[in-house]
């Protein structure tokens, strides 16, 4: 169990329904409440959506996580957690109140037909790299080798990503 404490990982959350600051606030306490101790949090970015573009701007951060759960039982805390804020998976990357990522666990790599780790498509997403590239530059994507930091200069996205500051932040961890 020590080993799962020592691995660096990183979740993403974002929100574009209801009032998308407390949304995020409540899901980070819901992830504590669940086992995962937030070391470092981004400022939040106000993003514009990529795919569904007719929908409102989300609020996205990335925290950095300590945690005792596999990613399996981390996947299901998220999932719990998106489920009490109402989530419905009924339009694909459509508006939604909470939507928590799990992008990298260490340096696991994990192949299933419910849970692909690292995120498999981080690279081509700066409303993750962004937030991500604050809190962990240096942080190497263990498939390609390559920096947090070097993704989001080789990402071909191009959608506004604007930091809207800190707000959404806990005492308790460090930036």
């Amino acid at each position: 169990m020590a080993e799962a404490t020592e691995r660096r990982v990183f979740l993403s959350l974002g929100s574009n329904l209801g009032d998308r600051e407390r949304n995020l606030r409540e899901a980070l306490t819901g992830l504590e409440e669940r086992g995962a101790e937030i070391v470092a949090r981004s400022s939040i970015y106000e993003t514009e959506p990529l795919e569904v573009r007719d929908q409102p701007d989300f609020l996205n951060l990335v925290v950095e996580i300590r945690t005792v759960l596999s990613p399996r039982e981390l996947l299901a805390a998220c999932l719990e957690i998106e489920r009490l804020f109402g989530r419905k998976r009924t339009i694909s990357k459509g508006p939604r109140t909470i939507d928590i990522d799990l992008l990298f666990y260490g340096s696991m790599v994990l192949n299933e037909p419910e849970l692909d780790v690292p995120h498999p498509r981080l690279h081509l997403r700066n409303f993750v790299l962004a937030p991500l590239a604050e809190i962990a530059p240096d942080f190497r994507d263990p498939k390609s080798g390559v920096t947090v930091a070097a993704l989001l200069t080789r990402s071909p996205d191009r959608s506004r990503v604007k930091s809207v500051g800190p707000t959404a932040r806990s005492d308790r961890c460090r930036t």
